[in-house]
């Protein structure tokens, strides 16, 4: 792994590049995406299943053929193993408890006038699940993007999962079966995220999409965005660690590679106030990389996207960090607990040696759905709240628009709009 320091001549150089790790060339691809996306809505299943017996390699025979049965969904989960099956049930209980606890509640707020303020909190009617697919489907993202569409109250839940040469991903079926959702899609890419923002005569138009996908899928999003509601553009998976003197080099060399192995643009960054350490971890890297099923695939995020980081101190490590704000950061520390205050950008904070990453990826709760390459300074993780949408309430009573119609008048003959303020005055007289 490439390691520098804060004091090199050309840090600030080598950490802009690092700054750019989540850069996708969404308009190099935008007029491909939107060509396919203006096919899907004016022409619907025909153009769908142009563009899946284009990408996909097989040809639907007809626009049921789109569909996936709820009977082979329910024979997948009955067929797995046991023990996974045990597995993802205990994932389901502790993403969904997790996600309960993130409802809002509406409310109300009397005054002593008699008025009356509020805010109402209702789901979304339909919300449309993108999970990438094929036969390295994950039902992990199954599981992260439902639940939190479940627990939120949505009463029509779309699923578009792209298939390969017609092949499902059993895993992901028997977790559909599992979230009870049974409107599944054999439809990927752009294609799919067009088909569930216009609707065409199978797939269902919805409010709002959400999941991961690469750069075709990202870009669609964006464009459909105001058609529908989206969670957030993705990029490529990352982890940032910070780490002192007290940290393992097994653990964190191993943490670092849990993000490489997912994809050669994915970046591990690990910051640390000890080179000593430093040095340790890039030899463990280079030792596990050759373990690993994906070694090609880590390796090359590992020597293009890698980097350790050495600093003269904690503060300048927390600094830096939050500079990167990444979308996973572990913090193996002394004392993890006593830096949490001075973290202000990352999509999900894991605490302690004894918190990697995969836990948060498939088990311990929290959404696994998170924004990348620095979006996190202003985007969150994926909840309940974006299948949600909140109406303000207000119900004056008459006492309560005396006390503040003529200021609101005022404002209102101020901006010239005499509508709005006869509409307050013809009250007040």
């Amino acid at each position: 792994m490439k390691i520098f320091s804060t004091k090199d001549a050309n840090f600030q150089a080598e950490f802009d590049e690092l700054l750019k790790r989540g850069a996708m060339d969404i308009d190099g691809v935008t007029s491909i995406v939107k060509g396919l996306l203006d096919e899907i809505k004016n022409d619907g299943n025909s153009a769908l299943k142009g563009h899946i017996a284009k990408f996909d390699r097989w040809e639907p025979s007809s626009d049921d053929a789109l569909a996936v049965s709820t009977a082979s969904m329910e024979e997948a989960y009955n067929n797995i193993d046991s023990t996974l099956r045990d597995a993802l049930h205990l994932a389901y209980d502790r993403i969904e408890n997790y996600h309960q606890k993130l409802m809002p509640k509406s409310w109300f707020d009397f005054e002593k006038s008699g008025t009356m303020l509020g805010q109402k909190v209702t789901a979304v009617d339909s919300a449309g699940l993108y999970i990438p697919g094929g036969k390295a489907a994950y039902p992990s993202s199954l599981l992260m993007n439902a639940i939190p569409a479940i627990v939120a109250g949505v009463e029509e839940i779309v699923v578009c999962t792209p298939a390969p040469d017609n092949e499902l991903n059993e895993l992901l079926l028997a977790a559909c079966h599992l979230c009870k959702v049974t409107k599944v899609f054999k439809v990927g890419g752009a294609s799919a995220i067009g088909a569930m923002a216009y609707g065409t005569e199978t797939i269902p138009k919805v409010d709002v999409i959400t999941g991961p996908g690469n750069i075709f899928v990202a870009t669609a999003k964006k464009l459909v965005y105001g058609e529908v509601n989206i969670d957030m553009i993705a990029g490529p998976s990352e982890i940032g660690i910070l780490a002192d003197s007290s940290a393992r080099e097994d653990f964190i060399a191993i943490d670092l590679l849990s993000q490489a192995e997912h994809d050669e643009m994915a970046s591990s960054i690990l910051i640390t106030t000890d080179a000593s350490l430093a040095a340790k971890v890039a030899a463990k890297v280079e030792e596990f990389l050759g373990t690993l099923s994906r070694e090609e695939i880590a390796r090359k995020s590992i020597e293009e996207r890698g980097a350790i980081i050495i600093t003269e101190s904690i503060d300048e490590a927390i600094k830096l960090m939050n500079e990167i704000a990444p979308e996973h950061l572990e913090v193996l520390t002394q004392n993890p607990m006593d830096l949490l205050a001075k973290i202000k950008h990352a999509g999900a904070i894991f605490l302690g040696e004894y918190t990697p990453e995969p836990i948060g990826d498939y088990i311990a709760g929290p959404n696994h759905t998170l924004p990348t390459g620095g979006t996190a300074k202003f985007y969150s993780p994926l909840s309940v709240d974006h299948f949600l949408k909140k109406s303000s309430i207000i119900s004056m009573s008459r006492e309560g628009l005396d006390e503040i119609g003529e200021a609101c008048a005022l404002i209102a003959n101020t901006e010239g709009l005499t509508a709005h303020e006869e509409s307050v005055r013809i009250r007040l007289k």
